[in-house]
């Protein structure tokens, strides 16, 4: 673990069908301008020379608003495009190996969607969890069965890491995975396909900064 103090409090994963003929850059750009506190890069149809360009250009925008960016699954992406770290999924490269190769100055995280892969050996390399589906999602069509609130709050119960929810998420229902105790909120279409990213991000900044204090 990093030890890093890592604001989860919006966390937006990119979509580049979603965000259409604006692309990536331009959401992102909005999202900052939002709020959103950390950006992950999901492309896993994008080929590596096409990655590491997009991961590249995005590290120069978001590093001087300091927002970290992660890269979810390609550790050698991250690492060649100068990444705050790496997201993986329990079917991606065990954590174990994926923390030897990132170091301990980068930020790991791990998906979980059932109490059972609350493994604690793996757990010790991980700075953060994303837990979910949250509630029904159409971005992932291969999703688990979704957890909904309850199940978050079982699975932040038995654990000590930080946790974003993620999974059908948007400012309408963010507040209940904060009031389940969530540190943040992971969203996709709630920004990537709003027709204003910088006001959708806005807003769900704003749910979550009220849920906090409820």
């Amino acid at each position: 673990m990093t030890g890093v103090d890592l604001d989860l409090s919006v966390y937006l994963v990119t979509d580049r069908g979603l965000c259409g003929p604006r692309g990536v850059d331009d959401v992102v750009r909005a999202a900052i301008d939002g709020g959103a506190t950390v950006v992950q890069l999901r492309d896993p149809e994008a080929k590596t020379a096409a990655l590491l360009e997009r991961a590249r250009a995005l590290v120069a925008l978001l590093r001087p608003a300091g927002i970290p960016l992660i890269i979810n699954d390609r550790v050698d992406v991250a690492l060649a495009a100068g990444a705050g770290g790496v997201h993986v999924g329990q079917l991606d490269m065990p954590v174990a190996e994926a923390r030897a190769l990132l170091g301990p100055q980068r930020i790991l995280g791990l998906s979980i969607s059932t109490l059972a892969q609350l493994d604690r050996a793996q757990l010790q390399y991980v700075d953060y969890l994303g837990v979910g589906p949250i509630f029904p999602t159409l971005t992932k069509p291969d999703a688990s069965t979704p957890i909904y609130p309850s199940g978050l709050a079982a699975i932040i119960a038995r654990s000590e890491l930080p946790i974003v929810a993620i999974g059908g998420l948007n400012a309408g229902n963010a507040g209940e995975a904060i009031r389940a105790g969530a540190q943040g909120v992971a969203v996709v279409s709630a920004i990537c396909a709003a027709s204003d990213p910088r006001r959708a991000t806005r807003e769900l900044a704003d749910v979550v900064r009220a849920a906090r204090v409820h």
